[in-house]
């Protein structure tokens, strides 16, 4: 009971706070308030609520997180569609298909993010440049067995996340 009453008085004491802050970096309100619920989303995650002496600061880091995300997705979003408009126009997808596609682009991101960069290199530069591991080991400077080890490693993240 204590959590949830500690919870909610952050969200009163610091929500109008947290919008006009969000306001400030995004320009506009309503994104600034759905990040501001999911910043939020994320306090209410957690298990426990630390004891706060700066809550200010304790909300800035996890809304910098979630504003962080929500520009990632909006570049990863950018890209995919300027993709599509090179695809002639009996092939694009429909609207359904392209909020599918995105999703799991946008979940493929978030995995692949918490692979360290040179496996992450290696694994793009093999499933989606289409490299053999030959020419990923040239382009990285690596050997072919070290190009082994980097894809094994994501696509193990990728198969258990599934």
């Amino acid at each position: 009971m204590a959590h949830s009453s500690r919870l909610e008085d952050l969200y009163q004491d610091h929500n109008g706070w947290l919008n006009g802050w969000l306001r400030r970096r995004l320009g506009c309100p309503q994104s600034a308030a759905d990040l501001a619920q999911d910043t939020f989303v994320r306090v209410l995650s957690a298990r426990e609520l630390p004891p706060l002496a700066e809550p200010r600061a304790f909300l800035t880091t996890i809304a910098k997180r979630v504003l962080s995300n929500h520009f990632r997705r909006q570049d990863l979003e950018r890209a995919y569609l300027d993709a599509l408009l090179q695809l002639p126009e009996q092939l694009a997808p429909s609207e359904e298909e392209k909020a599918i596609i995105l999703q799991t682009l946008v979940e493929l991101d978030q995995l692949l993010d918490a692979l360290p960069s040179a496996v992450r290199r290696a694994f793009l530069l093999s499933q989606v440049d289409g490299l053999s591991h030959a020419e990923v080991a040239r382009e990285l400077g690596i050997s072919i067995a070290t190009v082994k080890r980097h894809l094994q490693k994501a696509l193990l993240r990728c198969y258990f996340a599934l």
